[in-house]
């Protein structure tokens, strides 16, 4: 049971700092801005959990797991034929530790692998107030990564790509609905373990949606509720039995402090976990730059 826990203990922080902030994005991060326009955004995420599940069954209440992360992302709209295209990169860092029942997992810091993705805008709506678009995440396996320990959150020593698609509508005056599904699909780890073994993991899905209400022409509030299923592992071709599934949600307000900077804060938390520890709360904050 111990050496079980260690590996799942291992995936699920790899998920929580990578994933869950290139799969799960912000409301309003699919809106089509003008040809020509540049972003660039700083973020700051931070969590802790307390509760470590197996197949649905609380068997640790102080397995403590904390995280800070940070992620410098870049954004261009561009014009190919008729399409809006954005080019971006998104490169995170930080550190997540363990403490409790799970402190002998130690820690892990420093770069995380490097995430390329080129949004595709289908729909050209004038007002911008409704907007379909497909994107491909890829995750270069450029992060830190040590087979030694149990916690690798940041580099993961694999390609991943996720194909996500989402979409915005208005439903009401000054109210906005986002729906993003998205299925993560991952490379092989062939050097899982101190002693070398292959990972492999089946595709990961999520479907989000956010649920917002224009308060001002510079403020907005939100509120986002996302299931995630799929995923389970194979460790040297024995399935581990460990299919997750995560149901999460938060809280999110943005202002912009002027028409070229804005600031979005969001609160949140898991609401049911059946493999690996529960988050009691995860805090985002974003600054982001128009150019």
């Amino acid at each position: 049971m111990k050496h079980f826990i260690t590996r799942t203990i291992a995936l699920f922080t790899a998920s929580v700092s990578i994933n869950s902030y290139a799969v799960t994005i912000d409301a309003g991060d699919y809106t089509r801005l003008p040809d020509g326009t540049d972003l660039a955004l700083l973020y700051f995420q931070s969590f802790t959990g307390t509760s470590f599940y197996v197949d649905g069954d609380e068997v640790f209440d102080d397995a403590e797991l904390n995280g800070n992360v940070g992620i410098l992302r870049g954004v261009k709209f561009m014009d190919v034929g008729n399409l809006t295209v954005a080019p971006q990169f998104l490169l995170p860092f930080g550190k997540v530790s363990t403490d409790g029942d799970i402190a002998n997992l130690d820690s892990a810091n420093g770069l995380g692998d490097l995430i390329i993705a080129p949004t595709i805008h289908l729909v050209q709506d004038p007002s911008r107030a409704k907007s379909l678009a497909f994107t491909p995440w890829l995750y270069l396996p450029t992060g830190d990564y040590d087979a030694d320990k149990a916690i690798n959150a940041l580099g993961e020593n694999r390609w991943k790509l996720a194909l996500q698609i989402g979409h915005i509508r208005p439903i009401a005056e000054n109210w906005l609905l986002d729906i993003i599904a998205d299925v993560l699909f991952f490379g092989t780890n062939d050097d899982f373990s101190p002693n070398g073994l292959e990972l492999k993991q089946d595709p990961l899905y999520e479907i989000q949606s956010h649920i917002r209400y224009n308060v001002a022409p510079t403020t907005t509030l939100s509120a986002m509720i996302s299931q995630s299923w799929g995923g389970e592992t194979e460790i040297e071709g024995v399935a581990q039995d460990n299919e997750q599934s995560r149901l999460k949600a938060s809280i999110t307000v943005s202002h912009f402090l002027k028409p070229t900077i804005q600031v979005l804060g969001s609160l949140g938390k898991d609401i049911s976990v059946d493999e690996g520890v529960a988050e009691d709360v995860r805090f985002n904050l974003r600054v982001l730059t128009i150019f």
